[in-house]
């Protein structure tokens, strides 16, 4: 598990890997789900772009990624699995 969120990951990644941060996108009523824009921006871009405070954000976020193990699919940019050792999941 995390004990971090890794600021390289997209928040397309993190929904892909941990689908119960879906759930707090739609809370904040971010519009990350399905947006084209998803695969580019990190957490922090995410929140600014939809004036969300990005410390309680991604304290939230951290959590909804501690509530599940990671799903084992192949990232959105061809990236290695969540179990790989050189996967891009931060454990800090």
């Amino acid at each position: 598990m995390p004990f971090t969120v890794n600021t390289d990951l997209s928040v397309d990644e993190i929904m892909r890997r941990w689908p119960a941060t879906i759930r707090l996108m739609i809370r904040h009523r971010m519009l990350c789900i399905g947006c084209p824009f998803g695969i580019f921006h990190t957490v922090a871009e995410a929140a600014a772009a939809h004036e969300v405070d990005e410390a309680i954000f991604s304290g939230e976020m951290l959590t909804a990624m501690r509530s599940e193990p990671p799903a084992d699919i192949q990232s959105a940019s061809g990236d290695l699995e969540p179990g790989s050792p050189n996967a891009k999941v931060s454990s800090r």
